[in-house]
């Protein structure tokens, strides 16, 4: 459903994330993880197409694809990026609606956002704007998901809650890449890994084989001139 092909990125001179080979298929979950500024962000934002490849190529559904952004969200991709990407000063309703979703659909994900509908999104909780922020990506019902840190300053229940919904929206038939900075979380929902550093893979694998060797996806991790 999505592939990145020598995949290059970056926003300057040079590039972030170099040389990048990775895909995600129907009804499978992609973790990227790594430690900060190891290209995570850059490559999401390079498969949702806010950013331009340097080199290489990014595939959709079997395609090179050089599609802005918005286009892409138009033919099914949905992202969800670090930052809160709700409308503080609009209401939950109003929220759903500008993301063109089916509301129901969204409750169904979070039933607890039920009794929020009419309340500005600014006056929730951070976990409550996460919920509003997936729940309009899933309700769009796409083909593709990338999101960006769900999990970040969130408490650990909101977090099951969250990454429960994409392991769901998955197993429904969606292609999710998930950059996580929780290992544990990640390797929970997640079917491969991949972990960069420097903007380069350092580890791949299933999540299967992550758990049995956790010594050596931690040491991907470790800085390269380390013993």
């Amino acid at each position: 459903m999505l592939a990145a092909r020598g995949l290059s990125a970056g926003y300057g001179a040079g590039p972030v994330v170099r040389d990048l080979d990775l895909e995600v298929r129907v009804g499978e979950v992609v973790a990227l993880l790594g430690p900060n500024g190891a290209g995570k962000t850059t490559t999401l934002l390079a498969l949702a197409g806010a950013l331009v490849p340097m080199g290489g190529a990014v595939h959709i559904d079997g395609k090179p694809s050089r599609a802005p952004l918005h286009e892409r969200a138009r033919q099914g991709l949905s992202l969800v990026p670090e930052e809160r990407s709700v409308v503080m000063s609009l209401t939950v309703r109003e929220n759903l609606r500008v993301g063109r979703c089916d509301p129901d659909l969204a409750l169904g994900i979070f039933p607890e956002l039920g009794e929020h509908l009419d309340r500005r999104a600014g006056l929730l909780s951070g976990g409550q704007q996460q919920m509003v922020a997936l729940a309009r990506a899933l309700a769009r019902r796409p083909t593709i998901l990338l999101a960006d840190e769900l999990s970040l300053g969130l408490a650990p229940q909101i977090v099951q809650r969250l990454l429960g919904a994409v392991r769901a929206a998955a197993d429904a038939g969606l292609a999710v890449v998930l950059v996580e900075q929780h290992v544990r979380s990640a390797l929970a929902i997640a079917d491969r890994v991949h972990v960069l550093r420097h903007g380069t893979v350092a580890w791949s694998g299933t999540a299967a084989e992550a758990k049995a060797d956790r010594d050596r996806l931690l040491g991907a991790y470790l800085p390269l001139d380390t013993p």
